[in-house]
């Protein structure tokens, strides 16, 4: 009966494992760190933010704009991007769409560094 029971944990653990693998998303995360200039009014770094969330380029899916943690001291400030493929995130870059969030966010970024992620 033991023999039973472990056979059915171990069945029922690798079954869960299969469906996890099977359901990890092929979807982008696209990272930026940011400071933003000192003298960047704080009206016009929630423009740049709204900009980035407003943002219409088919490949994007989801903007996440509220840091929980971030152990990168000297760029306190995130903007993580949800594009649907590596392909939409590379044709995004130089895109009219980036071009156009760039005309806000370029006026309080003091410098940034992203990082992008996928299974």
């Amino acid at each position: 009966m033991k023999k039973l029971i472990a056979s059915l944990v171990l069945a029922g653990a690798l079954t869960a494992t299969a469906t996890i693998a099977a359901e990890r998303p092929k979807t982008v995360i696209h990272v930026i760190n940011v400071r933003f200039k000192k003298e960047a009014s704080k009206a016009d770094i929630d423009k740049a933010l709204n900009g980035a969330a407003e943002m219409a380029y088919p490949g994007l899916k989801r903007v996440w704009l509220k840091g929980i943690k971030n152990q990168i001291a000297e760029f306190p400030n995130m903007i993580v991007m949800e594009f649907e493929s590596e392909d939409s995130l590379k044709k995004y870059a130089g895109s009219d769409a980036q071009k156009k969030w760039y005309t806000l966010y370029d006026k309080v970024r003091d410098e940034s560094r992203t990082n992008d992620n996928t299974n």
